[in-house]
């Protein structure tokens, strides 16, 4: 007798290769779940909280908002790895979220441009662009970094070395790509 192949003890989405959710889906109520979601949001939010409140006029020079972004995309990018456990786990944690910070804030840079400029780029795509691109080195530099410090209990020092190595490399690159103004 052929046994039939609904017969078989695994569920028929498995079998199809259909993705199953978990049996404990991820908490919104646990503190590391809003650490990794203020992590990824950090350049983005405070891309967006810029350009809605003082939009810069120009792209000649950098301006503090540039830096802040930069800085808080490479600083929400080290808190995400923090929350990982493991060498490898916190290195592609931190830069994966850089990757997705600067994809965001670039995004929110060109919502946000207004007007549409032929022959350059708005000012809030520019800074949105060298903020995105200083903030993913700056995440780049910390993925570096955050194996070094992963296996420390202290969650703390997991996301202050991490946190301000790319923070420094952040805040190099927006002053390179400006020509070094400041």
């Amino acid at each position: 007798m052929t046994k039939q192949p609904d017969d078989e003890p695994v569920p028929v989405s498995v079998r199809l290769g259909a993705v199953v959710p978990p049996e404990d889906p991820e908490d919104w109520t646990r503190p590391l779940t809003w650490m990794v979601a203020a992590g990824m949001l950090a350049g983005p939010l405070a891309a967006l909280g810029w350009f809605a409140v003082a939009a810069p006029r120009s792209s000649d020079t950098p301006l503090p908002g540039t830096w802040l972004v930069a800085i808080a995309l490479a600083g929400g990018a080290a808190a995400v790895g923090a929350t990982q456990i493991g060498r490898l786990r916190s290195s592609t944690g931190t830069l994966g979220a850089g990757l997705f910070g600067a994809v965001a804030t670039v995004s929110i840079g060109l919502v946000m441009a207004g007007e549409r400029q032929v022959g350059a780029a708005s000012p809030t795509l520019a800074h949105g662009l060298a903020a995105a691109v200083a903030g993913t080195v700056g995440a780049f530099a910390a993925s570096l970094t955050a194996p070094a410090v992963a296996q420390m209990p202290s969650r703390l020092r997991r996301l202050l070395v991490p946190g301000t190595v790319g923070a420094l490399a952040a805040a190099a690159v927006v002053s390179a790509l400006f020509g070094g103004q400041a």
